[in-house]
């Protein structure tokens, strides 16, 4: 076999450290048996060229986790950036095409072909083909579930080799009937993360249950009746202009949910006890055994194969094609290891109502947002930037107050000689330190592991299923096991003495604990408010981002080539041309 006509994928499941197989595929992306072979570790191979999907044509564009990410309200960054997908034109755009519905797609074609070679062999033992077959149909359930949250009803493609791939668009409850098919043969095919097989950086049956949980919660929420009323903070970022422009404080709104096609013959009620039944299946350990990180912890590198992590997905430090953008876009490179001067990026960030949500002493701010840093172009004015503008920061960052009277020590925590200042653009936001732990954090495709699923998802689904069926009591305190690990203020019954405030709590407090992890948009969409969290900010946000929507916001357009090439599918999304 010649070279030249090999690609060789390095090993990248979940946390793309655990594996030491190799897959070689020929330059058409195809496998035969020849090249691959008839044992376990030709079962390996074919796993893990499916999980390497998820870099390649996924993640190391810097498409992902963008597509995901930056259409929500209260996310920020540089308009350059976020662009016009930022700004809520999604057409054309080639992170909707080239990262979600081409990157999917493939990933499922892969999947199913991985598949049918694996149930073909002869010579790999039962528990190794099943746990494998799991794997891959965890990974093609997901992939769907992406899906058909930003597009709304979808193709699903044939298993079977030969058949023909231009297929019809499916309803919404036909692909999730789909997912979950594939999501519970998935749960009890694979091993689970406490089996002597199993091997660290995989899914597992527990990570399936876990998917479920979430399948189902998205499905139930989407369902609630038209009306159900879920209370937001946010509002417009300033109020005055010029050099009297300030922070706006929070505003509540209360919104009431719109209708969302595809869900209107669900019954919420139902869904919602499938969301809890499987969310107390991983609660109770019947799929493994799961454990939320002290928070100190939770974000470090060696700990990115812990059980709270129950799908991430990382790279290859320094690795030009299984890259991701991830540490670049939150967190920047440095000129050098430990300079403390950032080279480029540390763009993508929160907003300051998000970072008001907080109590003071909540960890998620105090030790999981950056509150100083300089970059190398403030090296030689010895300057540097401080977050946020509030008395107390500008106080530790430069001695005075924000009346600009001097009332501190300068022998504060920030007396380092550097003149820090507040810039009230993009330049300025909450930046997260969830990405900052990387092998080499002086190069641009450091090593940052994304976080599809966590262990605290399925804690917060549980509160959100329990509430939703009239066990208040209990939703508070699985809301609880989440706050307790940030130091934040527990809930109580008669803080949240009513389903709308504690509905209410629980969204909220998804928006601090999975903040810069994709989440928040499909939240809001779920629950029907999407449009009006959006539009709520008035226009523009902290930074300019442009955050009006209308209807056609809802759903991604479809790709212009699945129109031109698929002639089941004859018209695009509402609103799409």
């Amino acid at each position: 076999m010649r070279i030249k006509n090999i690609i060789y994928v390095f090993c990248l499941a979940c946390s793309l450290t655990a594996c030491n197989s190799w897959i070689k595929e020929d330059v058409e992306g195809q496998f035969t048996d020849d090249k691959v072979g008839d044992n376990s570790e030709a079962v390996a191979s074919w796993v893990t060229g499916t999980y390497s999907k998820w870099i390649y044509d996924i993640f190391c564009w810097g498409y992902f986790p963008k597509v995901l990410e930056f259409d929500a309200d209260y996310i920020s960054g540089p308009d350059w950036l976020f662009g016009t997908f930022g700004a809520g034109n999604f057409q054309g755009e080639s992170d909707v095409t080239d990262a979600l519905w081409k990157g999917c797609y493939g990933l499922i074609a892969r999947a199913n072909k991985a598949e049918r070679q694996i149930r073909a062999m002869q010579n790999v033992s039962d528990d190794v083909r099943n746990n494998a077959i799991g794997e891959l149909k965890f990974q093609k359930a997901f992939a769907y579930f992406l899906m058909v949250r930003a597009y709304g009803e979808l193709p699903i493609q044939p298993e079977e080799e030969g058949a023909d791939q231009s297929q019809p668009r499916q309803p919404v409850q036909a692909v999730y009937d789909y997912i979950i098919k594939n999501l519970e043969e998935a749960a009890d095919l694979m091993y689970l993360n406490t089996d002597a097989n199993w091997q660290e950086g995989h899914v597992s049956a527990g990570s399936a249950a876990g998917l479920l949980a979430k399948v189902y919660a998205t499905m139930a929420a989407a369902a609630l009746p038209e009306g159900t009323e879920i209370i937001v903070r946010s509002g417009a970022p300033y109020s005055g202009t010029g050099s009297s422009r300030v922070y706006a404080p929070l505003q509540t709104f209360t919104f009431k949910k719109q209708a969302i096609a595809g869900y209107e013959a669900m019954d919420a009620k139902t869904l919602y006890t499938k969301a809890a039944e499987w969310a107390e299946k991983v609660i109770k350990g019947e799929y493994g055994s799961y454990e939320l990180l002290p928070y100190s912890a939770l974000w470090k590198k060696a700990n990115a194969t812990a059980s709270e992590f129950m799908f991430s997905i990382g790279s290859v430090s320094g690795d030009a094609t299984y890259k991701t953008a991830i540490h670049t876009q939150y967190e920047g490179y440095y000129t050098a290891p430990g300079s403390g001067f950032l080279q480029s990026g540390g763009w993508v960030g929160c907003n300051r109502h998000w970072y008001d949500l907080f109590e003071h002493d909540d960890l998620r701010i105090v030790e999981g947002v950056k509150h100083r840093w300089r970059s190398y172009t403030q090296k030689e004015s010895n300057t540097g930037f401080f977050y946020p503008l509030t008395d107390e920061y500008s106080i530790m960052a430069t001695g005075r107050n924000l009346a600009g009277e001097w009332v501190a020590d300068p022998s504060g925590i920030y007396a380092d000689g550097v003149s820090y200042y507040y810039s009230q653009d993009a330049q300025c936001l909450a930046f997260t330190t969830k990405y900052m732990d990387v092998t080499n954090d002086a190069i641009e495709n450091a090593d940052s592991n994304w976080p599809f699923l966590r262990y605290a998802d399925v804690l917060l689904i549980y509160a959100e299923a329990l509430n939703e069926l009239g066990k208040g009591d209990d939703a508070i305190s699985y809301l609880n096991m989440v706050r307790q690990r940030s130091n934040a203020t527990e809930g109580t019954a008669t803080e949240l003495s009513s389903q709308t405030l504690r509905r209410s709590a629980i969204i909220e407090e998804r928006a601090k604990e999975f903040a810069c992890e994709a989440d928040r948009r499909w939240d809001l969409l779920r629950f029907g408010i999407y449009l009006d969290a959006m539009n709520a900010i008035g226009g523009t946000d902290d930074s300019g981002v442009l955050k009006n929507r209308q209807m056609r916001n809802l759903l991604f357009p479809l790709p212009a080539q699945e129109l031109n090439t698929n002639k089941t599918i004859t018209s695009n999304n509402p609103g799409w041309n």
